[in-house]
């Protein structure tokens, strides 16, 4: 099951309320968790990072401890960080730092208290918020009908191998490349391979949800010099399985689906806005009917959807 949904506006405005409700009509597929990857305008410099913490009594010794981390790497917060005000044991934290003299060396040390605060997401744009519940629940814990940005992506999880936990739902960072996430519907047959290909390589994967693999597969193609329209073409000759996938970057959206062509995806595209998901149903929650609607229900498909009204 799971959906999962992308928006890109014409101009930045309540990314945020679009995701929602494109993700609230979905939530027959999936409410064990729900998550939102919101691109805000992009910074000049700095990052903004969002993190989990799993033990909110000691939330404060954990911040020290990433505060120390991120000194360590050259960098500072900015901001002074924030987190949500819920009673839960877990914890959303928001924090606005500087850019560290190098980000993959950073985020290998500050994994080494995952256990405690996991880093979700880091970027001059990006911010990865998710959570135990549906749409709705989570979007009024963490405020998403308020988030502001240009596009984004939203996932509505059902959860058939992984465990439900509040870290194992999409969307996935991948991790350690800024402001690159997905969402998957589907399931990845030969995860366990290329993650572990992936691993004698240095990458590093936080949770046994086989979605957290394609964002950090895709990456890694274009960081060997691959395009994303390469790495998108590649990923349908190269990884098992049965899936449609969505990632984004600062640029916009991509978009990949099997062979099989099992998993559907509708889009709309109009006046350089766009808006994507698994059901009809949910696009017309943002367009009205009468809006041309374009499935993509054969093997083997890919697109790139740029945010054509933004791109600078």
């Amino acid at each position: 099951m799971c959906g999962i949904a992308g928006r890109i506006l014409a101009l930045p405005g309540l990314v945020g309320a679009d995701l929602v409700e494109l993700i609230d009509a979905q939530a027959h597929r999936g409410s064990d968790s729900t998550g939102f990857a919101i691109y805000g305008v992009p910074r000049q410099s700095g990052f903004v990072v969002r993190a989990m913490g799993f033990d909110r009594t000691k939330l404060g010794q954990d911040l020290d401890d990433f505060h120390y981390i991120l000194r360590e790497h050259g960098a500072d917060f900015i901001e002074s960080p924030v987190w949500d005000s819920s009673t839960d044991k877990h914890y959303s934290v928001r924090m606005i730092i500087s850019d560290p003299i190098s980000i993959p060396r950073w985020i290998q040390e500050a994994d080494m208290i995952c256990s405690r605060l996991e880093v979700q997401s880091v970027g001059r744009a990006l911010e990865i918020i998710k959570d135990e519940g549906d749409a709705l629940a989570v979007a009024e814990k963490h405020q998403i009908c308020s988030m502001t940005g240009t596009h984004g992506l939203g996932h509505a999880r059902l959860a058939t191998e992984s465990a439900v936990k509040p870290n194992g739902s999409h969307p996935f960072w991948a991790r350690p490349f800024p402001d690159t996430a997905i969402v998957h519907n589907g399931q990845i047959t030969d995860y366990y391979n290329w993650r572990q290909r992936l691993e004698r390589l240095g990458y590093r994967f936080l949770t046994q949800n086989d979605s957290e693999l394609i964002a950090v597969w895709i990456s890694h193609e274009m960081s060997v010099g691959l395009s994303l329209q390469q790495a998108l073409d590649n990923s349908i000759r190269q990884i098992d399985g049965v899936f449609t996938y969505m990632i984004a970057d600062i640029n916009g959206i991509g978009f990949a689906k099997d062979r099989f062509a099992i998993k559907p995806l509708v889009t709309i595209q109009e006046a350089g806005s766009f808006c994507a998901a698994t059901e009809e149903q949910a696009l017309r929650r943002i367009y009205p009917e009468g809006s041309r609607i374009i499935n993509y229900d054969g093997p083997a498909m890919t697109a790139i959807w740029g945010r054509e009204a933004w791109a600078a």
